[in-house]
Order: structure tokens, then sequence, then C-alpha cells
């Protein structure tokens, strides 16, 4: 089965610009992700899925430099931006990973991407986000080319194109769905922010990458929770953006992202 690994970027993120491409001990933010979703034992394909825009130039370029995959489409409508990256790569299934998750843990994408191909070809998509129990900023999501192509195909509104998967995810009548959770439980996934979308939430994982990673490069979910556990001021960095999953159970509310975010923030 080929499985490819898209992981998706842009440098013109509206809340925090060029966010991929800070410095995180001594190597870009992309660069650090790419090396962590390396470490699962699933990795084959990796791509970096960017923008056809000329200000993601630089991404390819430092794509390039590092030995990466690079595949370059549609800004704002993602999930044509992985359906022309599928259909690129002749994948079976794509493994969408933001690259706003520099802190995600190798053993949580063997963890979907195992569930996914046991089950073949039972499963049209897995992700551990619905619900979603792991903290925030370890998002991993396996869809079938077939069910891709069928969301590519069908799926209008606005959220549905920029965020690739929700057309699968709100119809399971139409398509065979799969979750993992987390042992530890469904509050992990709001009271633990590792995401980045904010200066401080770059603050927070600069702090936890300078107190691991000179150590233990391969530093996974349980060694950031005895961090915390130790240094427990640091989830006071980014605590004003906790809560963002919110947005996950209230789809059904909301006609695009920007209502999400208005409604997030108010």
């Amino acid at each position: 089965m080929n499985i490819v690994i898209a992981v998706q970027a842009r440098t013109s993120s509206s809340r925090l610009p060029n966010k991929v491409l800070f410095p995180l001990c001594g190597e870009p933010l992309l660069i650090r992700i790419i090396e962590r979703i390396r470490r699962s034992k699933f990795a084959g394909t990796i791509v970096v899925a960017t923008s056809k825009n000329e200000e993601d130039n630089i991404i390819e370029s430092l794509c390039t430099s590092n030995g990466i995959e690079c595949f370059r489409g549609n800004l704002n409508d993602l999930l044509d931006r992985h359906y022309q990256l599928a259909v690129s790569y002749k994948a079976d299934a794509v493994v969408k990973i933001p690259s706003d998750c520099p802190l995600i843990d190798p053993f949580i994408i063997d963890q979907v991407i195992n569930t996914y191909t046991v089950n073949y070809p039972n499963l049209d998509f897995v992700s551990n986000l619905h619900p979603a129990s792991y903290p925030d900023g370890n998002d991993v999501e396996i869809i079938s080319f077939a069910a891709l192509e069928n969301a590519w195909k069908n799926a209008t509104r606005k959220l549905e194109r920029e965020h690739t998967t929700p057309y699968v995810w709100e119809n399971p009548d139409k398509f065979s769905i799969g979750n993992v959770t987390w042992s530890k439980g469904l509050d992990f996934s709001t009271s633990h922010r590792w995401t980045i979308d904010y200066e401080e939430d770059y603050h927070f994982i600069t702090k936890v990458f300078e107190e691991l990673f000179p150590k233990n490069p391969s530093f996974g979910l349980y060694d950031i929770l005895n961090l915390i556990e130790k240094q427990p001021e640091m989830k006071l960095i980014n605590q004003n953006y906790l809560g963002n999953y919110w947005y996950l159970n209230h789809l059904d509310e909301l006609k695009t992202i920007d209502d999400y975010k208005n409604k997030i923030r108010k």
C-alpha cells in the first residue's frame, strides 16, 4: 500500500506569518516536524504540501536544500491540494499532518496509520480527532484515495475545501470512519495546547525543545508531560488559547472557518 504523508505548510498564516520558518534549536520549525515524522515506523514518502504562491517559494527552497519532497498546489483549497498530491504520487492513502504540530509524537502517528492498515479496506478514514483526546498539536488523519476523491468531487462548503476532511467525517453514512483515542482521557485535548498559532505558542514550544531536545532529540508525549509536571508554570505561557478544539464538536453550527475564529475568540 502506498501511503503518503502530507505536511501542509505555508508562510502566509494570518495569525503568525512565517511560523514554519521560526527557529527551533538551530533549525526551522518545518525541519523539526519532518524529523519527528520520520521517526514513525510507518513513515515512507513524506511530502511538504505548500501553495503555488510566490511567497511560498522559500518553503520549496528549504525542502530542496534538505532533501525533502515538496508539492505545490492551491493556497486556500486544501482539499484540492491534497487530492492533486495524491494523484501525483499515486497514493493509495494520504496521511494529513499540519505543520503547526512541531511536538507531534511519532508513536501517535503509528497508532493512527496502524489502525487504518489493520482494518483495510473496511475503513475510509481514521484520525485521533473525533473525539479528540490527545493534547492539541498531535493531529493525525489518514484517508483513502477513494474517499479523498469522493470529497474532492462533492464537497462544496468553504470549510470543507479549506480543511480537506470535514466532508468525510461529517458524513458517517457515506464513509466508514475510525478514531484513535488516548487512555488518559478527553480532558487532555483542551488542557494542553502544543500547537502553534500565536507568539505565546512559539515561546512554549521553544521552551520544550530547549529543555528536552539537547538530551533526547526523540522526546515524546510523556517526556513533555513530565516536563510540565516539573515546571507547571510552562502551561501559563499560552493558556489564553486553550480550548481551540471547541470547533470540532460545533462545525454543524458554522458555515466557514472564519465563523469558528470569531466564535472562539469571543
